[in-house]
């Protein structure tokens, strides 16, 4: 039975509450939709889905962050965070068990303006990809959220120009270059490994989204035991209402 997975940084949830996030859900019927930065605390927003179960992780510092994931599916297990205290304050986190696999949602912190949150992301990246090693030790993972990278020059508008900012430096390219020697494939480049100009996130400035001056920083993981079930990985590049885009993974589970 195929299996459709949504994911979005929304960049607020109450925020595109008010615009189009109903209608974005309806239309896109995941069996899991995950979110991040939903920019939110316990309690300040009422929002369920007929057929869904949702499971929330908030960040200690309000209006920051966070990660939300709805599913129709009931998982065996919930973790929030990866255990590290100096990384689970953030609500960056979720990982829910299945019978065939593990779903893990992230929202990966940014290096910010002159990379001054450099050194802690490469600590976060260390961490991750042994946390989701460990995750490996049972059964196959599917990764999907905002990694706050683009990977290669066909991944981002302008390359050359942004070879040393936050989310194009070598430092975290050469990580997420690490993540996939150690077993995990990118989905969309699995199904696309040469196409251009699809991007999922643009600055709200500059009009970058009407010149599609973007970056694909928005992903679907899979552990390469998933390989042979991969159906297919589409950006949803229409669906405005943040200034990321939704990306979604069908999985022959």
């Amino acid at each position: 039975m195929p299996l459709k997975f949504v994911s979005w940084n929304v960049n607020g949830l109450r925020a595109i509450v008010q615009k189009n996030f109903l209608e974005v859900f309806s239309e896109l019927d995941a069996d899991f939709f995950c979110i991040q930065e939903t920019k939110l605390q316990e309690g300040q927003i009422e929002l369920e889905f007929e057929g869904y179960q949702s499971y929330w992780n908030y960040a200690v510092k309000k209006g920051y962050s966070g990660t939300a994931i709805y599913t129709k599916h009931p998982p065996i297990s919930v973790r929030y965070g990866m255990g590290i205290d100096e990384h689970d304050q953030e609500g960056r986190l979720i990982s829910l068990e299945y019978p065939n696999f593990w779903l893990v949602t992230v929202y990966t912190p940014n290096s910010k303006s002159e990379l001054a949150r450099l050194d802690y992301r490469m600590t976060w990246e260390e961490s991750f990809r042994h946390y989701l090693k460990s995750l490996e030790e049972t059964k196959p993972v599917v990764i999907c959220g905002d990694l706050n990278v683009a990977h290669t020059e066909i991944d981002l508008k302008n390359p050359k120009s942004n070879r040393k900012n936050a989310g194009f430096s070598d430092e975290e390219r050469n990580k997420f270059s690490l993540l996939l020697e150690n077993g995990f494939i990118d989905t969309f480049r699995f199904f696309y490994p040469d196409v251009t100009g699809r991007y999922t996130w643009w600055n709200y400035r500059f009009n970058a989204r009407k010149n599609n001056a973007g970056w694909r920083i928005d992903y679907f993981l899979t552990s390469e035991a998933l390989k042979n079930k991969l159906v297919a990985a589409e950006i949803h590049d229409k669906i405005l209402g943040s200034d990321h885009c939704p990306v979604s993974l069908t999985l022959d589970a």
